[in-house]
């Protein structure tokens, strides 16, 4: 594959480290010894403020905008969306104005969560935030801010929540082939990628990724919102024109796209004991600092699995997609409660 004809731009910190968990491995041995041999994908390496999966996104997503002479990025996500963060860290890096979205999509109201964690990091930064409530149309709010940037005489750039559209999608096939010829470069053979999935982006981007180079490894995404159905579908979707974009209509099939959203809890950004668990557990073992939207629930997931014997004898890369600033905007959540 040719990536550098889509003209991204360059400030991650790649290669990311892959990395064995052999204390997290030994804590998920089943009563019958055996349990998965875990390794990590340290996406939450890339640099941009703290890094985190988008930052890879942001690359070919900010070669787009930059070839479009675009002076203003506008995104949404929710109140402590990673993705905002990575996108405003990529605003004031190429000297761009940012126009921000936030979705009160929990509901909460705590002080920590509405003005502490990414939020504040967003407002380091120079962004210009706006809330909306929960359920507001997002898309039409984009197209909205868009069309202020304009008539100001701005020429702004849409950049959709997570990132994940075909362009940003690009940056995860890029992922692939690094996962990949890391793993051939110390002779790890990976029986599976297990990861969190939301916006799709990340997650099609690995299928297409891996469908295209033939690498034959099985993708598990732990959704964090919508349920399997619908989670599967959009994932599917972008896969498939990603490859097309690449040049390989075809090479994707629905087989590859497979989300298990069992873990999902009470919804979006809402924690429970298990979440809480599994953080804890990947902090106090290998020292792992997780996020309690994402990473968390995706934890929560390989845990639970791991433990039932779905992956006995495997060898198995969690990718690990960043986002521990969040964490601070969750404190009133879990203080006590570690």
């Amino acid at each position: 594959m040719h990536l550098a004809r889509f003209n991204p731009v360059r400030f991650a910190h790649l290669p990311t480290p892959l990395e064995p968990l052999p204390r997290l491995s030994e804590a998920l041995i089943g009563a019958g010894g055996d349990g998965p041999n875990l390794w990590i994908k340290r996406d939450d390496c890339t640099g941009l403020a703290g890094g985190g999966n988008k930052t890879r996104k942001l690359e070919y997503l900010l070669g787009d905008a930059l070839a479009n002479d675009s002076t203003t990025l506008v995104t949404q996500g929710a109140v402590q969306s990673n993705h905002v963060r990575q996108t405003v860290a990529a605003a004031a890096r190429f000297g761009l104005d940012c126009e921000v979205i936030l979705e009160e999509r929990t509901g909460s109201n705590a002080v920590d969560y509405t003005q502490s964690g990414n939020v504040l990091l967003d407002e380091l930064m120079g962004a210009k935030l706006r809330r909306v409530p929960g359920g507001t149309d997002m898309n039409e709010q984009l197209a909205l801010v868009a069309a202020e940037v304009a008539e100001r005489g701005g020429r702004p750039y849409v950049i959709p929540g997570g990132g994940s559209n075909v362009i940003g999608a690009l940056g995860y096939v890029e992922c692939a082939l690094e996962l990949v010829a890391q793993a051939n470069e110390i002779g790890l053979e990976i029986d599976r990628i297990v990861t969190a999935t939301g916006s799709a982006g990340t997650h099609a981007g690995l299928v297409a990724g891996i469908a295209v180079m033939g690498a034959d490894i099985p993708i598990l995404g732990i959704g964090v919102r919508a349920a399997k159905a619908a989670q599967e579908a959009s994932v599917f979707k972008l896969a498939v024109e990603t490859a097309d974009l690449l040049g390989h209509k075809g090479r994707v099939t629905r087989d590859m796209v497979v989300a298990d959203c069992d873990y999902v809890g009470a919804g979006y950004g809402l924690v429970d004991e298990a979440v809480i668990e599994a953080l804890k557990l990947a902090a106090r073992t290998d020292a792992i600092l997780l996020d309690p939207v994402y990473t968390g629930k995706a934890m929560k997931g390989l845990i639970a699995l791991s433990k039932a014997g779905a992956f006995d004898g495997e060898t198995v890369v969690f990718l690990h997609t960043g986002g521990s600033q969040g964490l601070f905007g969750y404190q009133s959540v879990l203080d006590g409660r570690l």
